[in-house]
């Protein structure tokens, strides 16, 4: 398979290395000699060129300005999953996308579960345990064994836990693919969970938490989860120094049991290989491995987010704001709608309005921007946010909740339309761009139930959506009066808004505001 690329590659190293530096200076002493005397030959030279050339050169006519450049049409299908499909003997999953180009395989593994499956008492469990299946060896090698036998078959390997997912991956040499393929899969099925190493990952987590209130914008990613999803969501949830203390062996291997087996898991592999010599090797490697319970969808959470203005203090001369509230469900039939919608508000970039309007036109903002996260299985939400010198965080809020307002009473342009719907057409492509990250796509889809034509239809419906859509889910999903307004910053400097007195924090919800503490870095007590 493409053996040849080692020795191609050594000939070219070596080539390189017996051009000696004087060589290379004798080279460019002889181009300095010869540029110039081919330049005084260019006059003499130009009148045999062929009458052809000549006049197609005439003839070439540049575009007065750049937009008015025509492009050909974009024409791209998108690659349909059951082409790649195919199912072992045991009713493992397994994506399959051979190509010839690099002697490199990647192989990932995607396990359902991730934080979603964390026990209330034990926040992070899940990530930790990921951590230590990749650090913590085998029980035939030490960890640092382990890691220089990858390290000499210059193969790398990863794990890492999301909310939903648990994804192991390697990338390695096609000459190496056997050898390495038994130490990942040994890594998967039996890791050693080594007490040192558990003991120093403890440690850095610890130092980690002692860290997050330095930072205001983690402090406002954890306080909007807590205020969207609840404080016991998994999505809130967050470790804490009793938490991480009570990370033992026992309750890693208690997680990595729920989510670690093939009853629970999907393979995809890119790369140099055979397809049928690969599903040969991936049915001999997983045998024996033990089946178990696929695990549970994510809990809904049971909270409501309240319509409010809130503030957590901080002392920072720039105040960090998220506007926003709940959302959709990603399969929501004003899905596509909402996405053409919130391109327009302010995930278009510098064409959408919040950027227009808050940072060209009163550069009050550096970034600005909107994000809508549905989630598979319940509703996510919608934010809007931005950092603002203190002064002008109210004068910066009132635009962007009078932007949202303006896209619910008033259609939105021809023009503006066309934009969002072109920049989300053109870049569908990204997608698929390659065969890892097309795979990732087919992987995901069969975990949470896309539908098979979902892809093959996204750019008729983007091309479908009109004007009046764009209102009416405005309309229905983004009514300022129902959102909330959190802010990180010093209140005092805040409060009174700008000098100009065109907009000050007493203009929302009455002026009235609920103060939630800063909250202690390693107990997420409130301090004092």
């Amino acid at each position: 398979m493409n053996r040849g690329y080692e020795n191609d590659g050594l000939a070219a190293c070596q080539r390189l290395q017996d051009c000696s530096c004087s060589s290379q200076r004798s080279v460019g002493v002889r181009l300095m000699w010869l540029i110039p005397r081919l330049l005084l030959l260019l006059p003499a030279v130009m009148p045999l060129m062929p009458r052809q050339a000549v006049a197609a050169e005439s003839t070439l006519q540049l575009p007065a300005r750049p937009e008015t450049i025509e492009f050909a049409p974009l024409t791209f299908e998108p690659p349909a999953a059951a082409s790649f499909r195919h199912v072992l003997s045991d009713g493992t999953v397994v994506y399959l996308a051979p190509t010839h180009e690099f002697p490199l395989i990647n192989l990932a593994i995607t396990f359902k579960g991730g934080g979603s499956l964390d026990p209330a008492d034990l926040p992070g469990l899940a990530t930790m345990t990921a951590r230590l299946v990749r650090e913590g060896g085998i029980p035939t090698k030490k960890p640092a064994e382990f890691d220089e036998e990858l390290d000499f078959l210059a193969t790398e390997v990863s794990v890492a836990a999301t909310d939903t997912f648990t994804t192991a991956t390697m990338n390695c040499l096609e000459s190496t693919f056997a050898e390495s393929l038994t130490l990942f899969l040994d890594m998967l099925r039996e890791p050693a969970f080594d007490a040192d190493r558990l003991e120093t990952a403890k440690a850095r987590l610890l130092a980690q938490l002692a860290q997050r209130n330095d930072d205001a914008a983690s402090i406002l990613v954890r306080e909007w989860k807590r205020l969207a999803f609840g404080p016991d969501h998994f999505e809130a949830a967050e470790p804490t120094a009793a938490s991480v203390a009570a990370l033992s062996r026992e309750r890693l291997e208690e997680m990595h049991r729920r989510i670690f087996h093939p009853g629970n898991m999907i393979v995809a592999v890119s790369g140099d290989f055979d397809e049928q010599e690969m599903l040969v090797t991936i049915e001999k490697a997983i045998a024996g491995w033990k089946r178990g319970e696929l695990a549970p969808a994510p809990v809904a959470p049971t909270a409501t987010l309240a319509a409010g203005l809130y503030h957590v203090p901080k002392a920072i001369p720039q105040g960090k704001v998220v506007i926003g509230c709940r959302s959709i469900e990603r399969d929501d039939p004003d899905a596509i709608p909402l996405l053409v919608l919130n391109e327009i508000l302010g995930a278009g970039g510098f064409t959408s309005r919040l950027m227009q309007k808050v940072r060209s036109n009163e550069g009050l903002a550096y970034s600005v921007r909107s994000v809508l996260q549905p989630r598979v299985d319940y509703p996510g939400d919608f934010r809007a946010g931005f950092e603002s010198k203190n002064a002008t965080v109210a004068l910066a809020t009132k635009i962007v909740l009078d932007e949202i307002r303006q896209i619910r009473t008033e259609p939105v342009s021809e023009d503006e339309l066309e934009t969002a719907r072109r920049g989300l057409i053109e870049t569908f492509p990204r997608q698929f761009e390659s065969k890892p990250q097309m795979l990732r796509v087919f992987v995901n889809d069969e975990w949470t139930k896309r539908s098979p034509d979902f892809w093959k239809t996204f750019r008729a419906k983007l091309e479908a959506v009109t004007a009046a859509d764009l209102q009416r889910v405005a309309r229905k999903h983004l009514d300022p009066d129902k959102m909330a307004i959190l802010v990180v910053g010093d209140w005092d400097d805040i409060a009174p808004g700008d000098l100009e007195n065109r907009a000050s924090m007493k203009d929302f919800f009455g002026g009235q505001v609920t103060h939630l503490p800063l909250r202690d870095p390693l107990t997420l007590e409130p301090l004092p």
